[in-house]
């Protein structure tokens, strides 16, 4: 194994708890960071631009949202396998992974951003947006579309540097993206008057901003995860689909099942639209530091899982467990209790019929952050102990039933049953999380 670069943290010596949150903290950083690049949009657009734009941009968000998690899905399990050969310490053998993830994230990205554009129109009517929305959401999705390369570029760098502990760097990156994304967009907005399609414009702007600079750092100053010249041996293809593939169909249901609800959300009308879209970004704010803590938990115990610690795999779970819970409750007390403030962060107090929706939107999410918070652990368990297959379980659990109960739900109790059937999802996976934490401890397997 070739030396480390000083911004990288060995996870398998040290503190366990420690190590994790000193680990965490910049991906927590960085998750919080591109919120914003939707949070920007979302307050500008809220404020200046009106109540259908604000609701194109929330509908779009979720669009994009599923988009990117195929990416997202792809890098993070191609990350996962780094980890792993990084702890076993076989150089060869990562840099011919390197190389099959990017090829395989390459592909995908060309064929995703094609199949969005041409599919432009048949996404409008199966989402049941509003004629008076859907001229705003069409214009904005036909820039935002144009930086799903760039969203590609940035999450592999920014995968391939996490699994080697770097967690740092990715976060300067995103930063400098955040900046461009919010002058952009107050430039565009207040000072041109454009409309809709320019906060968009901005965005991708940012995006690649980012994802091309952290190629270029990461070529340039991190010979170990440079990628292989040679042609990768057939088995590492099939060892890195074996690991996005599955991750990536994790990513991309959980989100399926979101893009679903917001169908049904649209169906209420662009009143409950826009107290959705700013329920679901402060939503999504709240809980990011619980989905990154899992995150960096997962490169944790694939590093161990690499290295044959079992005793500090075990060791993470105990403490893992104990950060996510407390965290999550004091986060859910803060969110219930300053609903109505912090929707009024996106729209005027005298939108009183969006306020009153959203806040009764956070209050039922807000209650159970715990819920989900121990989700993203088991998320991120069983990815690192290459059974990547049982997180896309649990998220057929929490998503499937969500779905179901969202529509079953909104028939007798309207948009409150569908804000009700998310934390129901996510006790039943957690509930199937648990139950196969016990079947593998009973077989005296590694967990």
């Amino acid at each position: 194994m070739q030396k480390q670069n000083n911004q990288t943290l060995d996870l398998t010596r040290g503190p366990v708890i420690r190590s994790m949150l000193v680990f965490a903290w910049p991906l927590i950083a960085g998750n919080l960071l591109q919120q914003c690049y939707n949070i920007a949009d979302t307050l500008i657009v809220g404020r200046l631009l009106g109540q259908d734009a604000l609701a194109a941009v929330g509908s779009a968000f979720s669009l994009m949202t599923f988009l990117t998690s195929i990416i997202l899905g792809l890098c993070m399990g191609s990350g996962a396998l780094f980890a792993i050969r990084i702890g076993e310490k076989d150089d060869a053998a990562l840099r011919e992974s390197l190389t099959a993830s990017f090829l395989l994230t390459a592909a995908s990205t060309v064929l995703l951003t094609v199949v969005s554009y041409g599919l432009l129109g048949v996404l409008g009517r199966w989402l049941r947006v509003p004629d008076s929305v859907w001229p705003d959401m069409r214009s904005y999705l036909l820039y935002i579309f144009a930086g799903i390369p760039a969203v590609s570029l940035y999450n592999y760098y920014a995968s391939a540097l996490r699994s080697a502990g770097n967690s740092i760097t990715p976060l300067w990156f995103l930063a400098a993206a955040a900046v461009i994304n919010v002058v952009l967009d107050l430039f565009f907005v207040m000072h041109l008057r454009l409309g809709v399609w320019s906060t968009a414009l901005a965005t991708a702007a940012a995006q690649y901003a980012a994802g091309v600079s952290i190629c270029l750092w990461t070529v340039r100053r991190f010979p170990l995860l440079r990628l292989f010249r040679g042609r990768p041996a057939a088995r590492r293809y099939r060892e890195v689909a074996a690991y996005s593939l599955l991750t990536c169909a994790q990513q991309s249901v959980m989100n399926l099942g979101i893009l679903t609800v917001q169908g049904l959300v649209n169906s209420f009308g662009a009143v409950t639209m826009a107290a959705f879209a700013a329920g679901v970004k402060i939503d999504a704010f709240a809980y990011a530091p619980c989905q990154d803590f899992g995150n960096a938990f997962s490169t944790f115990i694939a590093q161990n899982y690499g290295a044959g610690k079992e005793q500090r795999i075990r060791a993470g779970l105990r403490g893992a467990v104990l950060v996510a819970a407390v965290f999550s409750a004091l986060v859910s007390l803060l969110v219930f209790v300053f609903a109505r403030p912090l929707m009024e962060l996106f729209v005027s107090a005298s939108q009183t019929a969006i306020v009153r929706a959203g806040c009764a939107y956070l209050r039922t999410e807000g209650a159970f952050y715990p819920g989900i918070a121990c989700l993203f652990l088991f998320y991120g368990l069983f990815r690192a102990l290459a059974r990547p297959g049982i997180s896309l379980v649990l998220t057929i659990i929490s998503l499937g039933s969500r779905v179901a109960l969202a529509y079953i739900l909104s028939i007798p109790f309207g948009p409150d049953g569908i804000w009700w059937s998310v934390p129901i999802g996510w006790g039943l996976a957690d509930l199937a999380g648990l139950l196969f934490c016990r079947a593998f401890r009973r077989r005296g397997r590694s967990l």
